[in-house]
């Protein structure tokens, strides 16, 4: 008897220890990953550190499914204990907050009495006091370093004499019976809206929100339109003078020419600092005032060329490259506090890492490697860098970098309840050989709670751009861990074309779009489905965006060879059917043009070469279609068109149409119908 019950104990002992000891018991608290927790995580972004160090304030939006509906509140954060306080409680929007220079005040935009308008809070106690009554709004701007003027932004009508005049004929025009427009040049409209003959102007106002001027008067956009920086207006340390980029080319619509022009606060005449055709954009002063660094392309035309950092010595004039050994984009630029050297980020790999220059001898260093990291700042002493940082299995929070100790250290953990939740696996990288021997990388996040002794269908992902990049971000349209959470594999493959290699890799995409990219991605589906034995290799589904819908939309017309017949299914969202009538309805003729090596009229050869609709023939994929009304970027005609296709084809078929969108699906309601019909399409096929 005794006997028995020790073996039943002994054998309870084993069964509860064999539990503790299952890394799969564990695993099975969490949850994978839904619609509604992607939508209910808190994004933080504007990170921005007070002038004394010893704030950051930050912004943090909710979305609400119920509602619809979104708000930004602002948030700060001692950087000394880490503690954090929620400043504004508006239901309307609260964003963009900047630093008065003592540190004793913040700025913000907000739309709590209407349009949005400068508002001032001061740290000390009190309700935030409007500053401006801009009658067309205020989009953005900024602090002049003695804290007596703000520039700031706003979209008016050039011919008008001042925003009120702009704002009344506004006004007129929407109270009209008559919607109609005359057009005599292009550019008429932009990416999700038409310009009205409306231009972004640069005005100079007092702290105490008297408009003292238009700085940047005439037909052109500061900043401009496209193709600029989050940094493309500035004060000068000394407040004397005022940087600022616009694009002066008499058709814009057709050109990457952005410029770095100057001016005297007090309103002399402004003068070009760059010479250079191609894209020149980010002035950022040296904090003494002795140089304005910035960005530069060197090729006109062409909006992926690799961004240089370039270093402008305001006295003598003189210009030096200091990244021309550098084989990589550089973006972001912050100074050192003492000018001695640069920050900046750069697209590397699937990451985006953070780099010093020192600007005597062009060292380079990357002293921040892991993961995407951006929205610099810098200590006063300059021990400190302060950045947001995100991953694949972790939306963006903020960071702090110790530049001695090289230690990273999370600062917030605004989702951190939520992500306890869920079952998320990291991005996990593989490298292949592609068809002419060159390595192309790939990016892969396995599903929750994988076992490799099973096997899994995979979802294959093709990005846009084309120069773009798959990275270990937290997505919040294409996001990989919820494409994974029905326990798919997600397999991401940065193709030539792709940022992040090195500028030979990028330009190997243009006028080539269905060539090399194509066979990348064919080779590297290939070598996934051979080395990867929890692949299930006859449950495979493609879906891509933008040019990756154009991707797709390849794929499905090579369906008859190669390896694109393994596809079960495939998901085109805002992708280029048809070349030639793209040309003709995008609003960016740059593009096609660089792309295409001219324009359809006298250069057909490839906008025929390479458009899905001269292959439809060969239809038979089933395929969804997403399109939406206001995309701009790649029109609605081009996703009609190739539903059109696939019905006239017999081939099984869906479009999904957005008439509230654009090239974007950006409210909860409509994304979380996305992700249920694109899933949805992908089990439906994937499981047949």
């Amino acid at each position: 008897m005794n006997r028995a019950k020790n073996i039943s104990f002994f054998l309870l002992v084993l069964f509860i220890f064999s539990i503790l000891l299952d890394p799969f018991v564990f695993a099975a608290e969490k949850r994978p990953i839904t619609v509604e927790d992607l939508w209910a995580m808190k994004r933080v972004s504007n990170n921005v550190l007070s002038p004394d160090g010893k704030w950051i304030a930050f912004t943090v939006s909710e979305y609400y499914m119920d509602s619809n509906g979104s708000n930004t509140d602002i948030y700060l954060l001692a950087t000394k204990n880490g503690k954090i306080k929620k400043l504004t409680t508006s239901p309307n929007y609260d964003g963009a907050p900047a630093w008065r220079p003592d540190s004793k005040a913040l700025a913000f935009i907000s739309t709590r009495n209407g349009s949005p308008q400068i508002y001032l809070l001061e740290l000390s106690g009190g309700e935030a006091q409007k500053i401006s009554a801009v009658a067309t709004g205020v989009n953005s701007f900024r602090w002049s370093p003695d804290g007596n003027y703000f520039l700031f932004t706003s979209s008016v009508h050039p011919d008008a004499k001042d925003c009120k005049e702009s704002a009344q004929w506004d006004k007129k025009k929407a109270e009209s019976k008559v919607k109609a427009q005359i057009l005599d040049k292009l550019f008429y409209r932009y990416w999700n809206h038409w310009r009205y003959g409306k231009y972004s102007h640069l005005f100079l106002m007092s702290a105490g929100g008297e408009i003292i001027r238009d700085v940047t008067p005439g037909a052109y956009d500061t900043p401009p339109a496209d193709l600029g920086s989050k940094h493309d207006f500035t004060f000068s340390p000394d407040g004397n003078e005022i940087a600022f980029v616009r694009n002066e080319d008499p058709v814009v619509a057709t050109s990457t020419n952005n410029d770095i022009f100057t001016v005297a606060a007090g309103g002399e005449r402004i003068k070009k600092l760059t010479p250079n055709p191609a894209n020149d954009n980010q002035p950022v002063y040296s904090p003494y005032g002795k140089y304005i660094a910035y960005h530069a392309m060197a090729r006109a035309g062409f909006e992926a060329d690799q961004y240089d950092l370039i270093l402008y010595n305001r006295k003598t004039g003189e210009r030096k490259n200091l990244t021309e050994g550098f084989d990589l984009d550089v973006d972001e630029i912050l100074w050192a506090p003492k000018g001695d050297k640069i920050y900046f980020t750069s697209e590397k790999e699937g990451r985006i890492p953070i780099f010093s220059i020192g600007i005597k001898k062009g060292t380079i260093k990357e002293i921040v490697t892991e993961h995407i990291n951006n929205t610099l700042s810098v200590s006063p002493d300059g021990k400190t860098l302060y950045f947001r940082r995100q991953a694949a299995n972790l939306p963006y929070e903020i960071f702090a970098f110790d530049l001695k100790k090289k230690k990273t250290r999370q600062l917030t953990f605004t989702n951190q309840k939520l992500i306890d939740q869920l079952a998320m696996n990291p991005v996990e990288d593989f490298r292949f050989d592609s068809y002419d021997g060159k390595k192309v990388h790939g990016l892969m996040v396995k599903p929750p709670f994988f076992d490799s002794s099973k096997k899994y269908p995979m979802i294959f992902l093709i990005h846009g751009g084309p120069q773009g990049m798959w990275s270990d971000d937290f997505h919040y349209r294409w996001n990989s861990q919820l494409f994974a959470s029905p326990g798919y594999v997600a397999v991401m493959i940065n193709f030539r074309g792709s940022k992040g290699y090195g500028q030979w890799f990028c330009d190997q995409v243009s006028r080539d779009w269905g060539g090399g990219p194509y066979q990348d991605l064919m080779k590297g589906l290939k070598y996934v489905l051979d080395n990867f034995s929890f692949i299930d290799t006859n449950k495979v589904a493609a879906a891509g965006a933008s040019y990756g819908g154009f991707m797709i939309d390849w794929i499905a017309g090579q369906a008859n060879t190669g390896p694109a017949n393994k596809f079960k299914c495939l998901v085109s969202h805002d992708g280029v059917f048809d070349q030639y009538s793209m040309y003709g309805e995008t609003e960016e003729l740059w593009f096609p043009e660089w792309e295409f090596g001219g324009t359809p009229y006298f250069h057909p050869e490839l906008y025929n070469k390479w458009s899905p609709s001269r292959y439809a023939k060969n239809f038979k994929i089933p395929t969804l279609v997403i399109h939406s009304e206001n995309d701009f970027r790649v029109p609605i005609g081009q996703g009609i068109q190739m539903f059109t296709a696939l019905q006239r084809m017999d081939v099984p078929s869906k479009l999904l149409y957005f008439p509230d969108e654009d090239h974007f699906v950006t409210k909860p309601q409509n994304a979380r119908l996305w992700w249920k019909t694109v899933l949805g399409w992908i089990d439906e096929w994937i499981n047949k």
